[in-house]
């Protein structure tokens, strides 16, 4: 048995990593300060004895003094909406935020993993995307203030593995989807749900060519907790590499909810990536990892979910 922190925990991911690991018997530290979390995502948890919350700013120090065996660090706004509604808070969430965790698995000789995310590729040049490559980011754009906080967290997970010896992970989240997301969060998957089920037309940004791979989050999870478990410290994409246009998506969206109430379009943002997806072979080559969702099934799972939330 382990004691885990997970920064971000009462988060889409974060909540759903901390019941996976409550699941298979380790006691969970879960730290958030419910800006873009959610206390209800872990309201199931707060009667089990191995599970405890702290509301908690990562941009300040942990106040954390028992051993922990790993840190997984989630905390960060992942919507669009949200991180260009808070800038400079996401960029230093990224910068002293990730300082501060480090500094909590240093002193604890803890395996520590970033959450990363496949935003640092930017629009890329390369398809799909490998983890070796570095990415066409737009250091001044306005989604800048996410790509470049993962970026630099990514930068100073290395330093503290190579000048500190620290036990670091690296994952690079492409788009995930599923139960405990904010229907009102702004990202592809929640819009055109949401708008399906209230029978209003799906909003597409552009000509809905630009293309994305949408991976469900059992998947996801299970992919993270395998790099954990690891002893692997380079960066590991973990997403679903079969890639649909917008356009494919608002149809399998439509087909799922039962009702077409057709599309309409609106310009596409600044920095809009035109193209997604992951090259999985590292995960595959060293976790024996690979999603086995398919799209249809994890939008049907995640509809479930809401229509009983809204019921």
């Amino acid at each position: 048995m382990s004691t885990v922190v997970v920064t971000g925990g009462a988060g889409f991911i974060g909540s759903h990593l901390c019941e996976h690991l409550l699941a298979r018997g380790d006691r969970v530290i879960c730290v958030d300060n419910v800006v873009t979390g959610r206390e209800m995502n872990v309201a199931h948890l707060v009667d089990n004895p191995k599970f405890s919350f702290l509301r908690h700013d990562i941009r300040e120090p942990l106040p954390i003094d028992t051993p922990v065996d790993a840190v997984l660090h989630f905390a960060s706004a992942a919507s669009p909406p949200d991180y260009l509604a808070r800038p400079i808070e996401t960029l230093i969430t990224g910068s002293a935020g990730t300082h501060n965790v480090l500094e909590l698995a240093k002193r604890n000789g803890a395996r520590f993993l970033l959450a990363s995310t496949s935003e640092i590729y930017g629009d890329p040049l390369e398809h799909p995307q490998r983890e070796d490559y570095w990415g066409n980011v737009n250091p001044i754009g306005p989604r800048s203030v996410y790509d470049e906080a993962k970026r630099f967290a990514e930068s100073l997970t290395m330093a503290y593995h190579r000048k500190h010896g620290v036990d670091t992970g690296i994952v690079r989240i492409f788009n995930t989807y599923g139960e405990r997301m904010r229907p009102d969060d702004g990202r592809v998957m929640t819009n055109f749900i949401v708008q399906a089920m209230e029978g209003r037309p799906l909003t597409v940004y552009g000509d809905g060519s630009q293309t994305r791979s949408f991976c469900y989050i059992d998947d996801e999870v299970r992919g993270i907790l395998a790099l954990l478990d690891s002893d692997v410290h380079v960066p590991v994409n973990i997403g679903n590499p079969n890639e649909v246009t917008i356009l494919e998506l608002t149809e399998v969206v439509m087909d799922v909810v039962g009702v077409r109430p057709g599309v309409v379009f609106d310009p596409l943002p600044v920095d809009d990536p035109t193209q997604r997806r992951p090259d999985i072979s590292r995960a595959r080559e060293l976790l024996g990892w690979e999603p086995t969702v398919s799209l249809h099934d994890g939008i049907a799972r995640m509809l479930a979910w809401i229509r009983a939330s809204r019921s």
